[in-house]
């Protein structure tokens, strides 16, 4: 198999992806408009500091032939995309459609992976868990741009032959198992802010607790962030149809459960007090990844208390 590039592969998900592939003895090129923190310089074979859609970085991917391109690069919060939306129509469609448009016409027998979210669904049917199949309402323009993208792939495969794997993520967490990567600080994410918080004795402010489920506050699906690289590799390894799969757990948790098992995993009391909902929160979001499991077989490795742990390791290393 040719080259993999990475986009994105300074950040949380795209730089745990390349330290798998690594592992498992792929030639692995790296593109982010940031350096890689530390621990994630030398990962790569060969990376570019770049925008991945400047006409630099668009040269270098053609000279590097790849035979596929995982792309995690974006702007991916939803709260702020509510107050900059042409950031993430900017950084998310534009710039995906200018990617795209020099891969069909250069090289057409590339794959791409794309990084898209659970965020296409909005508010879904009370017929939880989400199918791929569901009708996607996004109520972020976060999660507009990513069904977007997913629209362009689409359309790009019936009219190009372009072949693609649209992975949603539900709520990616933990760390590297071993240690070598995890979120940076400041996290954004329920899980690392409130290990931060146990980790700093600092006030945690819970979001909400006046949803409509079965302890007020959000319900989540969260998976291993080792896990979302695993099925990355598979859609590289195996023969994984062009289209959309969800990857998730299939079961939900509370904000207030998920703090429950920080407090039980760490041994440490939260300072926690109850603030209002945040813009763009859904109720609930599970995933149904039966779609993907049907054709990767058991490949998920790690359960939520494993997410946690990793977590907790990586922020006290």
């Amino acid at each position: 198999m040719g080259p993999v590039i990475v986009t994105g592969s300074a950040g949380y998900i795209g730089g745990q992806t390349a330290l798998l592939l690594r592992d498992l003895g792929y030639t692995v090129y790296g593109i982010d408009r940031r350096e890689p923190p530390e621990h994630l310089r030398g990962v790569v074979n060969r990376f570019l500091l770049q925008d991945f859609a400047s006409d630099v970085a668009l040269s270098w991917i053609l000279d590097k032939h790849p035979s596929a391109i995982i792309h995690c690069a974006g702007t991916s919060l939803v709260g702020p995309s509510i107050k900059d939306p042409a950031e993430y129509y900017d950084n998310n469609v534009v710039k995906t459609f200018k990617l795209l448009n020099v891969i069909r016409r250069a090289l057409p027998n590339t794959r791409i992976i794309f990084s898209s979210s659970a965020a296409t669904y909005g508010i879904p049917p009370a017929s939880l868990p989400c199918q791929e199949h569901f009708a996607t309402k996004p109520i972020s323009p976060y999660g507009e741009s990513k069904l977007m993208i997913e629209q362009m792939l689409k359309s790009f495969n019936v009219g190009y032959n372009l072949d693609y794997v649209a992975f949603r993520y539900f709520n990616a967490c933990g760390a590297d198992p071993q240690q070598r990567h995890g979120q940076e600080p400041n996290a954004t994410h329920l899980i690392g802010r409130v290990l931060e918080s146990l980790r700093d004795n600092q006030t945690f402010t819970l979001n909400g607790t006046d949803f409509d489920t079965y302890d007020g506050t959000c319900v989540r699906d969260y998976i291993h962030v080792e896990d979302i690289a695993r099925a990355h590799m598979l859609a590289l390894s195996q023969n994984i149809p062009a289209g959309i799969y969800n990857l998730g757990s299939a079961k939900g948790t509370s904000n207030r459960e998920i703090i429950e098992r920080a407090e039980r995993i760490t041994g440490r009391k939260l300072n926690l007090v109850e603030g209002p909902r945040r813009e763009g929160d859904p109720d609930a979001l599970t995933a149904d990844p039966a779609k993907f499991d049907a054709l990767a077989g058991l490949w998920k490795k790690y359960s939520l208390d494993d997410m946690i742990q990793h977590a907790w390791n990586w922020y006290t290393r």
